[in-house]
C-alpha cells in the first residue's frame, strides 16, 4: 500500500463532521485523538423506515469503535437557566443536559449489541458503518456524555476551573440535592463518563491517543465503581493523581496507599502537575510523536477514497487491521517511533549506502515489529522506477525481519525518500506473519543470501522515558545505539519507561 496525490477520489467513506457547532467541535477532537479512522460524528440507524424509505433515526453524535472498545458520546449544548434558585436551575439542567444524554447513550449502546450490522453514517441509511464491530460478549463500552454551558455557571457559583465535581456517594436522582456535583446516574445500566467545557478538552488534549484515553476511562471507571466513596473538586484532579501513579503491571493507574473507606481530592492537584518540569518537558518532547498520528491519517486517507498509489487490491476493512496496528500504539512510544524514523532520515543524508533502515522489536509482546527505510533516486532511475523498486525493497526487509526473529507475527514497513524534506511519498507493507510456511521461510532466506541484507543486525535495546526530566528539571538518560553499516543495520527497542512524579499529588490527597 502507499500513499499518493494522484487520482480521483473516489469510494469516498469519510466521516461527517457534525450538526451543531458543539458536536463540531466535538469531531475535531476525537479525529485528532482517535483520528479519522475510527471516529465518526451522527451515526445513525434503519429502524423506521417502512419498506427502505424515509429517514434513519440517530443513534449517538459521536461513535468510536476501535478494536474491542466502543465509545458512545451524547453531546448536549442546553442553557443553563437563571431562576434566583440554585438548586432549581441546576436540576433542570442536569434533566437537560446530562440525564437525557446518558438515555440516548444507554439506548445506543443497547442498539449496537442487537443490531451491529444495522448502523450508517447517513442519515438514508445508504452508506454502511465501516468499521466492523466487535463481539458483544468482548466488547468494552466507555458511555461518554459532554454537557456544555454548566461550566461557567459552576465558576460563577464556586470559583476555580468550572469543571463538576464528583461524588460516588450520589446516585441516581439525588443528584437534584448536590449542584455541580455528578456521581452515578444509573449503576444497574452502567457507569457514564460526563464531561463538561473544561474537562472535555483537558481530558482529550490530555490523553489523546485511543490507547491512552481508553485505559483511562476504565481504570477510572473501575475506580470510581469500587467499594470506596471518592470525592474529586473535578476530572482534572482526578487525572492529576491517574498519571503520576503506576500500578504493579507499569500501568498509569488510581494507586492509593493504605485502606481507607472514603477518598477526597482537593483542589490544586493538576495545576501542580501541569506546572511541574517532567510534565513541561514531555509536552516539548511529544511534538514530533504527531508524525506517527500523519503518517496513519495520510495512509487511512488513500485507502478510504481510492487514491493510493500502489494498491493491493484488498477491500478497505481489510486494510483497516495494519492502520489499527499503528494507532494502538500510546504517545509516548508513538514518540520513540517517529524519533526512530527522524535519525533513519538525517542519517541517510551522510550514508555511502544508497538506502539506510531500521529495525524495531515491540516493546509489549504481540505489538508489531517495524521497518524504517529511507532509499535514494539513483539520477538514472525514473520516478516511478525508483517507487517500484522501494517498494520491493522494503517488502524483501519485512520477509528477512521475520527470517532473522522467528518470534514476529506482525511487520509493518515504512519507506520513504532520504532526507528531511517536506515534500516525500511513503510506502506502507504489512506482512502478516502467523502462517508462515517453509516456502515463506526458503525465500527469505534465499533473498537475504542475495541481497546481503540484515546479516550483522543485532537487536539492541533501548527505552523512552514517559517524563523526560526528573522534578528537578534533570533530563533522564535515554539509551540510544549506534550501528556502523547503514544498509544492514538495525535497533530494537524493548520499552517505554513512565517515571510518575508521585510527589505531585501525594499531600494532596486526604483519607
Amino acid at each position: 500500500m502507499a500513499a499518493s496525490d494522484n487520482g480521483a477520489v473516489r469510494s469516498l467513506i469519510l466521516p461527517g463532521e457534525g450538526v451543531t457547532a458543539a458536536e463540531r467541535y466535538l469531531a475535531r477532537l476525537c479525529k485528532r485523538s482517535f483520528l479519522s479512522l475510527w471516529s465518526y460524528p451522527a451515526v445513525f440507524r434503519d429502524q423506521g423506515r417502512p419498506d427502505g424509505k424515509g429517514d434513519g433515526k440517530e443513534v449517538c453524535d459521536l461513535l468510536v469503535v476501535f478494536e474491542n472498545n466502543v465509545i458512545i458520546f451524547s453531546d448536549k449544548d442546553c442553557e443553563f437557566r437563571g431562576t434566583g434558585d440554585l438548586e432549581i436551575e441546576w436540576y433542570r439542567w442536569y434533566k437537560r443536559a446530562i440525564l437525557e444524554s446518558a438515555k440516548q447513550v444507554f439506548g445506543a449502546e443497547r442498539w449496537i449489541k442487537r443490531f451491529p450490522n444495522r448502523l450508517f453514517l447517513d442519515r438514508q441509511c445508504r452508506v454502511p458503518f465501516p468499521i466492523a464491530l466487535p463481539n458483544p460478549d468482548r466488547t468494552k463500552f466507555h458511555r461518554v456524555v459532554v454537557a456544555h454551558n454548566g461550566a461557567r455557571r459552576c465558576r460563577e457559583a464556586l470559583g476555580g476551573s468550572g469543571s463538576l465535581m464528583m461524588d460516588t456517594s450520589v446516585v441516581g436522582n439525588v443528584h437534584s440535592r448536590f449542584p455541580f456535583t455528578i456521581g452515578q446516574i444509573d449503576p444497574d445500566k452502567g457507569y457514564v463518563h460526563v464531561f463538561d467545557d473544561t474537562t472535555l478538552d483537558l481530558v482529550m488534549n490530555t490523553l489523546d491517543t485511543i490507547t491512552d484515553f481508553t485505559a483511562y476511562l476504565t481504570k477510572k471507571e473501575q475506580f470510581l465503581t469500587g467499594d470506596k466513596v471518592v470525592w474529586a473538586a473535578g476530572e482534572e484532579e482526578l487525572l492529576a493523581i491517574y498519571l503520576t501513579k503506576l500500578n504493579q503491571a507499569g500501568e498509569h493507574d488510581f494507586v492509593i496507599k493504605g485502606n481507607y473507606d472514603r477518598l477526597s481530592f482537593y483542589e490544586g492537584i493538576w495545576d501542580k502537575f501541569i506546572g511541574s518540569p517532567e510534565r513541561r518537558a514531555q509536552v516539548e518532547r511529544n511534538q514530533i510523536s504527531y508524525f506517527w498520528d500523519k503518517l496513519i491519517e495520510t495512509f487511512a486517507f488513500h485507502a478510504m477514497t481510492g487514491t493510493q498509489y500502489f494498491s493491493s487490491g484488498q477491500p478497505f476493512k481489510e486494510q483497516e487491521p495494519v492502520f489499527r496496528l499503528m494507532a494502538r500504539e500510546p504517545r509516548t512510544r508513538r514518540r520513540m517511533l517517529a524519533v526512530s524514523i527522524h535519525e533513519v532520515l538525517k542519517r541517510s543524508v551522510t550514508s555511502g549506502s544508497a538506502w539506510d533502515t531500521r529495525v524495531i522489536a515491540p516493546s509489549r509482546p504481540g505489538n508489531p515489529h517495524y521497518v524504517f527505510l529511507a532509499a535514494r533516486q539513483a539520477p538514472c532511475v525514473s520516478y516511478d522506477e525508483y517507487r517500484e523498486v522501494r517498494l520491493q525493497l522494503l517488502s524483501d526487509y519485512c520477509y528477512i525481519t521475520k527470517f532473522r526473529w522467528p518470534e514476529a507475527t506482525d511487520i509493518i514497513g515504512f519507506a520513504t525518500e532520504s532526507g528531511v524534506s517536506q515534500k516525500r511519498s511513503e510506502d506502507l507493507i504489512y506482512l502478516n506473519a502467523e502462517n508462515w510456511d517453509a516456502d515463506a521461510e526458503t525465500h527469505a532466506k534465499e533473498t537475504q543470501q542475495r541481497l546481503g541484507l540484515l546479516n550483522q543486525a543485532k537487536p539492541s535495546f533501548g527505552r523512552e522515558h514517559e517524563y523526560p526530566v526528573d522534578y528537578t528539571g534533570r533530563e533522564r538518560e535515554t539509551t540510544i545505539s549506534r550501528n556502523s553499516k547503514s544498509q544492514v543495520s538495525a535497533r530494537a527497542s524493548d520499552g517505554v519507561e513512565s517515571e510518575p512524579a508521585e510527589r505531585i499529588a501525594e499531600k494532596d490527597v486526604i483519607a
